[in-house]
């Protein structure tokens, strides 16, 4: 499992897996805590990363929506969404952070 995530939280998880792996669990549990689909929660933590000002869990819902069928143009969409709510800037930082994954 740890051969797919990338970056710090990669290392984490292979210097802490029983971390990993309880956190992993709460994330399995929050899926299927409710009715939403898989897409539907990929777009929605792509937005929560957003909201958040997160730029590397941006690149990691993005990296993963891309390997998942969502389209570009819908993760870019969300990003668009961003401008009510949290500003021109953050939607425009959101913007190049989704554009930084190549699909």
């Amino acid at each position: 499992m740890t051969d797919r995530i990338q970056g710090e939280a990669g290392k984490l998880a292979e210097a802490h897996p029983d971390i990993w792996k309880a956190y992993s669990a709460l994330g399995a549990a929050t899926a299927a805590a409710g009715p939403l689909t898989d897409r539907e929660r990929r777009l929605v933590k792509l937005a929560l990363s957003i909201g958040a000002g997160s730029e590397g869990a941006v690149h990691s819902h993005t990296r993963r929506g891309l390997a998942e069928g969502i389209e570009r143009d819908a993760l870019l969409h969300v990003a668009m969404l961003a401008i009510g709510p949290l500003g021109l800037p953050q939607a425009v930082a959101a913007k190049t952070w989704i554009e930084d994954i190549d699909g």
